[in-house]
């Protein structure tokens, strides 16, 4: 291990457009590399917008079953541990909350989604929702979206031809509700989500920190899209992919390869094996 990231417990990744390539899968040069990673004490943990338990049932899919210690799931909101037997959902949004939130899209050609335990809730099946459950690999159901929003939701997602999403960003910027934060999703280009201000993907992992008797310097992560600027920006160390937005590369202390060229395998090999 260079010396310089010596002090390195744990390494988190952003899943899409970080660890899946753009064919949505894992390399094999990258599993190789986080398995050797473990070997070596490593603690490995994945770092996501994706609901937990949804991206737990696709590890085997993936060839990563078994090399995932800890999941940090929904932006930050959800914490999975399985050594230290935690399954945390934090500041989920109420769902009269998320109400208004769908009232005030509601003319949009956005179709509002829900993930929360392996599944997405959504009031209608159409193009877009049938897109992202194949893209992510999780099945949807339609509900009854009033009636399902008698309880808190771990955030909604708002899903949309590519093409909308100028429409539905300008159109989040007007809704006036101090106690939503909003982050534009720009990996896929088709989702745009609503979550609680105090969620982020760095307070998911200082509570992994917390867990696991170790400083968030002490964490090696990497992402690519906005909403992985944030941990990218607070961990010991960040690393950008090469296709990564701008913020995020900016944000970073290192930028690898990209996502298609085993950019994490790279960084792993070179500097913390």
């Amino acid at each position: 291990m260079d010396a310089t990231f010596s002090h390195i417990k744990a390494v988190f990744c952003d899943i899409d457009g970080t660890l899946l390539t753009s064919q949505h899968t894992v390399s094999p040069r990258t599993v190789a590399a986080i398995r050797t990673l473990r070997e070596r004490g490593v603690l490995f943990g994945l770092c996501t917008g994706r609901d937990a338990h949804a991206t737990e049932a696709m590890y085997e899919l993936w060839g990563i079953e078994g090399l995932v210690d800890v999941m940090v799931g929904c932006g930050g909101a959800e914490v999975i541990d399985r050594a230290h037997d935690i399954n945390e959902l934090s500041y989920p949004l109420p769902g009269e909350t998320i109400a208004r939130i769908c009232k005030h899209m509601a003319d949009l050609p956005a179709t509002p989604v829900c993930p929360r335990d392996g599944v997405f809730y959504v009031p209608e099946s159409n193009a877009c929702v049938e897109h992202l459950s194949r893209v992510d690999g999780v099945p949807y159901q339609v509900v009854d979206f009033a009636e399902f929003l008698r309880e808190p939701q771990p955030k909604v997602m708002f899903t949309m031809a590519p093409e909308v999403m100028p429409r539905v960003i300008e159109r989040a910027s007007t809704f006036a509700d101090d106690t939503v934060k909003a982050a534009a999703l720009q990996t896929t280009q088709r989702l745009y989500e609503f979550m609680d201000p105090r969620v982020s993907k760095t307070r998911g992992l200082v509570r992994v920190a917390e867990l696991n008797d170790m400083e968030l310097q002490d964490i090696c992560v990497f992402g690519d899209a906005d909403n992985d600027t944030c941990m990218v920006a607070d961990a010991g160390v960040g690393v950008a992919m090469a296709n990564g937005s701008d913020a995020t590369r900016a944000a970073a202390d290192f930028v690898t390869a990209s996502n298609d060229k085993d950019g994490i395998a790279i960084f792993i090999e070179e500097h913390l094996l």
